[in-house]
C-alpha cells in the first residue's frame, strides 16, 4: 500500500517529531495536540437555533501546522448563514457562523508557504487538500478529504470554561479572529478595502463562477437570473462579463429588480405581478433563454426555470433550498436536450478566481462597493441578520 501525505500531513509530521514520544506525535498528527490560545476574542455565538446570537468572549487557539491565524476586518451576512441559524441544516451547538470574510494575516503555522504576517487576505469556507481526485479535476469545493483535516475534526474555538464551540461553515467569521487552514485564504492587494474584499469569499465567486466556471456562458447568449439577491446580482455581473446580449432578472421585490438593472440586467420581471414564462417568451420571440440561473432558494423557482429555458439550453441551480423537493418532467428535459447543472460556490478555485475577480474590479467590470447595503459593528450583528432576513439588504457587512 502506498503511503501518501498532503502538505498538512507533512506539517503535522514536522511538529510531531519535535514532541516527546510516539503518543504525543500521534495526537499532533490528529490535530488535537493543545496549541497556545492566541487570545480571548469576541464572537457572536449561536446557542439555540432561531434565537438571537450572543456576543461574548471565547477562546481561539493559534494555528497548528498547515494553518493560519487571521484578524478579521469584515464578514458579510450570507443567506447560507441565515439557513444555518434557523437550524434548517442542523449541526451541533454552540457554534459561531459567518464565512464571507477578509482580514489581515497575523500568524502562520509550520509548513505554510507563500503567506506572511501582514498579508491582506480573503477567508473562504473552501478547505481543500489539492491532491484528491476532485481537487485534481479543478473542483476544490468538493474536496474528498475535507473531513480528514484536523480543523474538521477538532474546532479551534472553546468557551472560557473549555467546552467546544463549533467552527460553523469551516470559518466562524462572526468573530474578531479566526484560525483556518491555509488553503482557505487568498492574498489580495492592500489597496482593496477589506469590507469589499470579504464579498469575494462567497457571494461574488458563487454568482460570477456559476456563469463563467459552471455554465461557461458564450458571448451573445441570452441569460435569465431567478432571484436578484446578493448571489443573483453577481450572476448578472457574470453574464455581463461573459458578453451575454440579453440578461433578464426575475424577482418579487422592486428594490432588487432596480439593483439588478444597476448591475447590468437589460430586462427585469416582477414575478409577483407578471406571468414570467409568458414574459420570457415575448422577450425571446417564443424561443426561451439560453441559460437560466436559479439563485433563489426555492423549489418553485427551479420548476419555473425549466419553463424559461430554450431547447438545448441549460438550467443552473445555484441557490440551496433546504429540504425542498422540486418536480420536473424528465421527458421534456430529454426531448428538448436541456441540461440541468449544479453549481456549488460557482465551482470556484479560490487561488485562481479571486485574483481574476480583483482584476475585473480594478478594470471597472465588477462592482463590489455597490453590493454593501449596510455596515454593522459586531454588537449589532442581530440587526444585520434581521435586515438580511427581511430581504431589504443586498449584503449587510459586519465591520470588525
Amino acid at each position: 500500500m502506498t503511503n501518501t501525505t498532503t502538505p498538512e500531513d507533512e506539517g503535522a509530521t514536522e511538529v510531531a517529531s519535535s514532541l516527546t514520544g510516539p503518543a504525543e506525535a500521534s495526537v499532533a498528527r490528529a490535530g488535537l495536540y493543545p496549541r497556545r490560545v492566541s487570545a480571548r476574542i469576541r464572537a457572536a455565538v449561536c446557542h439555540a437555533f432561531g434565537q438571537p446570537l450572543a456576543v461574548e468572549e471565547v477562546e481561539l487557539r493559534g494555528p497548528a501546522a498547515g494553518e493560519v491565524g487571521v484578524r478579521l476586518a469584515a464578514c458579510a451576512v450570507c443567506h447560507s448563514d441565515l439557513t444555518f441559524l434557523r437550524g434548517a441544516w442542523g449541526g451541533d451547538l454552540p457554534a459561531v457562523y459567518g464565512h464571507e470574510a477578509a482580514g489581515v494575516l497575523e500568524e502562520v503555522g509550520a509548513g505554510v508557504v507563500g503567506l506572511e504576517p501582514g498579508d491582506h487576505v480573503v477567508v473562504t469556507l473552501v478547505r481543500f487538500c489539492g491532491r484528491c481526485a476532485l481537487c485534481q479535476r479543478g473542483q476544490p469545493t468538493l474536496c474528498e478529504r475535507l473531513w480528514s483535516f484536523p480543523l474538521s475534526l477538532d474546532s479551534p474555538l472553546r468557551t472560557l470554561g473549555g467546552a467546544p464551540i463549533q467552527q460553523g461553515v469551516r470559518t466562524a467569521g462572526f468573530a474578531e479572529r479566526v484560525t483556518v487552514h491555509s488553503s482557505q485564504v487568498v492574498r489580495v492587494p492592500h489597496d482593496l478595502p477589506l469590507e469589499h474584499a470579504a464579498l469575494l469569499a462567497c457571494g461574488v465567486v458563487t454568482g460570477v463562477g456559476a456563469v463563467l466556471n459552471t455554465a461557461r456562458v458564450e458571448p451573445g447568449s441570452t441569460v435569465g437570473v431567478v432571484g436578484a439577491g446578493g448571489v443573483g446580482l453577481n450572476a448578472v455581473q457574470g453574464a455581463v462579463v461573459a458578453g451575454a446580449t440579453r440578461i433578464v432578472a426575475v424577482d418579487l421585490l422592486d428594490t432588487k429588480l432596480a439593483a439588478a438593472r444597476t448591475f447590468g440586467a437589460t430586462h427585469t420581471i416582477d414575478g409577483s405581478a407578471e406571468d414570467v414564462p409568458a414574459a420570457i417568451r415575448e422577450l425571446t420571440s417564443g424561443r426561451g433563454l439560453d441559460y437560466v440561473f436559479v439563485t433563489a432558494g426555492s423549489a418553485r423557482a427551479v420548476e419555473q426555470a425549466l419553463l424559461l429555458v430554450a431547447a438545448a439550453g441549460a438550467v443552473v441551480l445555484v441557490g440551496l433550498p433546504a429540504g425542498a423537493t422540486a418536480t420536473i418532467d424528465p421527458e421534456t428535459i430529454a426531448d428538448r436536450s436541456i441540461r440541468v447543472l449544479g453549481s456549488k460556490m460557482g465551482a470556484t478555485r479560490p487561488q485562481l478566481d479571486v485574483p481574476r475577480l480583483v482584476d475585473l474590479h480594478r478594470e471597472g467590470r465588477l462592482k463590489l462597493a455597490e453590493l454593501v447595503s449596510g455596515r454593522f459593528p459586531l454588537e449589532e450583528i442581530n440587526e444585520a441578520i434581521a435586515s438580511a432576513e427581511r430581504g431589504e439588504a443586498l449584503r449587510p457587512v459586519v465591520v470588525l
